[in-house]
């Protein structure tokens, strides 16, 4: 049984090497998201010769105020991968000069990521929810990934009218108003994510166990026995990483 993680901080993790030889070992499908340009060759290192290991160009919006510098970098890089995130918006308590400026960043990107097509793309949308879906807009020549999705149901059918994904992380499926949210969404839209180490517990490991787990919640939830589910999440998957032509 092959999992997958769209979102996953491998230079975050304690041993980042250790846990890059577990991925390949349980055959997960990993996209290693960063959040600045810098940390991306650390990343697409590791993921060197391996098959279940993508390395991901991120700017995460809560770091580009303080490095707003290194947005020449980033565009410089976007043609060495694929892989785009985590990049983003978010108006959580941050002043208008730094959601400004993140604005201004996060337009380049997917301007620059439309030019060049079929980008996959994982999204941070906390609090800037109908932002992001302005500037992405329908009709994008890629694949969108909204991560950790918390906003407004409201705008969930336009994220779905315009084609996107939305992955799901164990603090998503214990919360209230991620439960919300899995139920409005059709099954095929929906994807795995960790985003560990962030949703780890002190003690807690990373690893497959952790998409067993998802896989069998979202089942529950969602009222489908958990083989069916997992073929699902496989096809949406298999369906996402598909080059467009």
């Amino acid at each position: 049984m092959h999992f997958h993680d769209t979102h996953f901080h491998l230079d975050l993790m304690k041993d980042p090497e250790a846990v890059v030889q577990q991925i390949e070992s349980n055959k997960c499908y990993t996209i290693a998201v960063t959040n600045s340009p810098s940390v991306f060759f650390y990343s697409k290192r590791l993921s060197l010769d391996t098959k279940y290991l993508r390395a991901a160009l991120g700017f995460h919006p809560e770091l580009v105020a303080e490095r707003y510098q290194e947005l020449p970098k980033y565009l410089d890089l976007l043609p060495q991968t694929r892989y785009i995130g985590e990049v983003g918006l978010d108006n959580y308590q941050k002043t208008t000069a730094d959601f400004h400026k993140q604005l201004v960043v996060f337009k380049k990107i997917i301007e620059s990521c439309r030019t060049s097509g079929d980008k996959i793309i994982t999204i941070h949308s906390r609090k800037a929810e109908k932002e992001v879906l302005q500037i992405i807009g329908p009709n994008f020549p890629g694949k969108i990934i909204l991560h950790w999705y918390s906003g407004p149901l409201k705008l969930l059918d336009t994220a779905l009218n315009y084609g996107y994904y939305f992955s799901v992380n164990k603090r998503m499926l214990n919360s209230q108003n991620g439960r919300k949210i899995l139920q409005k969404l059709p099954v095929d839209r929906i994807l795995l994510e960790s985003d560990a180490p962030f949703t780890l517990s002190p003690n807690q490991k990373y690893h497959s166990i952790l998409f067993q787990e998802m896989v069998s919640e979202l089942a529950s939830l969602k009222d489908f026995a958990p083989n069916e589910m997992f073929i699902y999440l496989n096809k949406n998957f298999k369906r996402l990483i598909e080059t467009i032509k």
